[in-house]
């Protein structure tokens, strides 16, 4: 798994997160959070879609075993991968946004490219 943030979670929640918020940015396109959370899901988000430029059955089984929806999965390999066809890698932007009003929690948008 790449990274190794804690982000101050336990292990069960820090992926099951993780987890949620890389198919919210499968489905959307774009999120806002945390610049650290940003960072961790960037990862783990390129290499979902480098799984779904497989395309093979050992890919689809891990996509699937890892995005919680699946329609975002059936997604991922029919319109999000092979746009990236070209593409060795990179396929999420993070852009820092300012800190967050009440804690100041410096924040970020991530979004694919």
């Amino acid at each position: 798994m790449p990274g190794t943030r804690k982000l101050g979670r336990t292990s069960d929640h820090r992926k099951a997160m993780l987890r949620a918020m890389v198919t919210f940015l499968l489905e959307n396109g774009k999120i806002e959070t945390t610049v650290t959370r940003a960072k961790e899901v960037s990862a783990m988000t390129d290499k979902m879609i480098t799984l779904g430029k497989a395309g093979d059955l050992h890919s689809k089984r891990q996509v699937l075993a890892y995005v919680t929806k699946e329609s975002v999965a059936k997604k991922l390999f029919d319109d999000i991968a092979p746009s990236y066809g070209e593409r060795k890698g990179g396929y999420t932007k993070v852009i820092k946004i300012g800190p967050r009003r009440g804690d100041a929690a410096e924040m970020a948008i991530i979004q694919l490219v």
